[in-house]
C-alpha cells in the first residue's frame, strides 16, 4: 500500500510560481509511475503532468506545458511539480498519483493510478 501526501499549495499572486511536494511511503516509490492532477470546482479531474520512475520519460498537459516541471527524487521517495508563470485558470486542487505497474508507459489516465493523495489547493489571485 502507497500513501501519498502533497504540500506545497497556497495563495499566489498571478504570474507568481508555487513548488509542488508529494511525499510517498510504503510500497516501492522508485518503481512507481508518478503523475500530478487536478480538479477546479464543478469541473472534471485534469491531468497536469506524468515522470517515468527514473525520471528518463515526462509528459504534460496542455495546460502545463511551457510553464510546469515535474521532476522526482528517488532517494526522498518525493515528486515535485514546479509551477510557473500561474494564471487564475490554474486555480484547482492539485492530486499526487501512483501507478505501481511496472510494465507500460507513463499515462495521462486518472484510471491507470491506483494510489492518490488528498489534494493540496492551489489559488491564484489575478
Amino acid at each position: 500500500q502507497v500513501q501519498l501526501v502533497e504540500s506545497g499549495g497556497g495563495l499566489v499572486q498571478a504570474g507568481g510560481s508555487l513548488r509542488l511536494s508529494c511525499g510517498a511511503s510504503g510500497g516501492t516509490f522508485s518503481r512507481n509511475k508518478m503523475a500530478w492532477f487536478r480538479q477546479a470546482p464543478g469541473q472534471e479531474r485534469e491531468f497536469v503532468a506524468a515522470i517515468s520512475w527514473y525520471g528518463g520519460i515526462r509528459d504534460y498537459g496542455d495546460a502545463a506545458k511551457g510553464r510546469f516541471t515535474i521532476s522526482r527524487d528517488n532517494a526522498k521517495n518525493t515528486v515535485f511539480l514546479q509551477m510557473n508563470s500561474l494564471k487564475s485558470e490554474d486555480t484547482a486542487v492539485y492530486y499526487c498519483a501512483a501507478d505501481s505497474h511496472t510494465s507500460g508507459t507513463i499515462s495521462a489516465d486518472a484510471d491507470e493510478y491506483e494510489y492518490w493523495g488528498q489534494g493540496t489547493q492551489v489559488t491564484v489571485s489575478s
